[in-house]
């Protein structure tokens, strides 16, 4: 139903949306007692491909981005640019009358909010990267996430679409992205065939 006139459009999961489950899965690592490994692990999922619900979303953290990191980010990377690290140019000079956050500080902490660190997906890569609004120094930022796609890559392990979407203040987005991951495949029999197929075709184009 349409948002009333005043009131703020819905943003958030309808009744019944598949939301991905965050933290429930425990799984030890080298060096951890027993006992404290059986305790899953905040922040962190042991999902393998078929564990990816095309559909699901989940909600960051909010996060208030400081000058002193927003500086330290710039050294870091060496990025000098005027409009980042210039007080004086950004005010009296400057197109938005204060100082930018990098974007590409934008980038990484849009994802890191957001990141499962799951131990059984690899980065592949990203598309459609866009920066769609401005974020100054002391913006607070959060990140939605959505499962967009999935298909088989090879017999190892399928490929996920995951967007980024980052917001600052009331709901205004100021980053959009989609991250490609590669994720081991639990049970890899069922997929064989179509590993077989895939391959297949990218050879075909190689050699064509």
């Amino acid at each position: 139903m349409p948002a009333s006139a005043g009131q703020r459009p819905r943003i958030g999961p309808d009744p019944g949306e598949n939301m991905a489950e965050i933290g429930i899965h425990a799984r030890g690592v080298p060096g951890v007692p027993p006992d404290h490994a059986a305790i899953p692990v905040w922040n962190s999922e042991d999902w393998y491909y078929e564990d990816f619900e095309v559909g699901d979303r989940i909600r960051s953290i909010r996060r208030t981005i400081s000058e002193g990191e927003s500086m330290l980010f710039n050294s870091l990377v060496m990025d000098h640019h005027p409009y980042v690290s210039d007080e004086r140019f950004a005010v009296e000079e400057g197109v938005f009358g204060k100082r930018l956050v990098a974007g590409a500080m934008v980038f990484s902490y849009g994802l890191g909010l957001a990141a499962t660190n799951c131990l059984n997906s690899f980065s592949y890569g990203y598309d459609r990267l866009r920066f769609i609004a401005p974020v100054f120094i002391g913006d607070t930022i959060y990140t939605l996430r959505e499962n967009l796609g999935k298909e088989v890559k090879d017999r190892r392990m399928g490929k996920v679409r995951v967007s980024y979407s980052v917001f600052k203040g009331e709901g205004e987005q100021v980053l959009y992205c989609e991250h490609l991951m590669t994720a081991l495949y639990r049970d890899p029999v069922p997929f064989a065939a179509g590993a077989d197929a895939a391959i297949a075709a990218k050879a075909a184009l190689r050699n064509a």
